[in-house]
């Protein structure tokens, strides 16, 4: 039997938080969710195993959803490793996807802000659920987006 849960958050670690903050709250419609966070403290390093962590950055509301629902958490550690750019086939979280009314218009906002495209617009029939216009694309930091639009 599951244990009684609730979905609350999914965390994306940037770079620069308070860019990847504008990108999603002026392409996505993700709203800010006061107050910004500034963490440090035992309670962390215990959490994070990291000696000295400190971490700032803040909740978004996500488009869709009222104020008590599941937000996208942005941070960024004063100490940060680099990595290789997320691709579409590794374990792991593969993206974010966005219900959004134009696919095209979307990826060309996405663009317009400093992301990019990973692949191309595609259609698809699922069956039984209907007309699928969907698209890959990266925020400005290299997370991976899907952008996708049903009829």
């Amino acid at each position: 039997m599951p244990i009684k849960a609730k979905y609350v958050h999914t965390n994306l670690t940037g770079r620069d938080w308070r860019r990847l903050m504008r990108f999603y709250c002026e392409v996505l419609g993700c709203v800010p969710k006061l107050p910004e966070r500034d963490l440090s403290g035992k309670w962390l390093d215990d959490l994070t195993s990291l000696e000295s962590a400190h971490l700032t950055g803040m909740h978004l509301n996500l488009p869709g959803f009222d104020r008590d629902g599941p937000t996208l958490e942005i941070f960024a550690y004063d100490k940060m490793t680099t990595g290789a750019k997320p691709v579409v086939n590794e374990p792991g979280f593969g993206h974010l996807a966005f219900l959004v009314s134009d696919v095209n218009e979307a990826l060309q906002a996405v663009q317009s802000a400093g992301g990019s495209a990973v692949g191309q617009v595609s259609t698809t029939t699922v069956a039984g659920v209907g007309l699928l216009t969907v698209v890959y694309a990266r925020d400005p930091e290299g997370n991976i987006l899907e952008l996708q639009h049903w009829s």
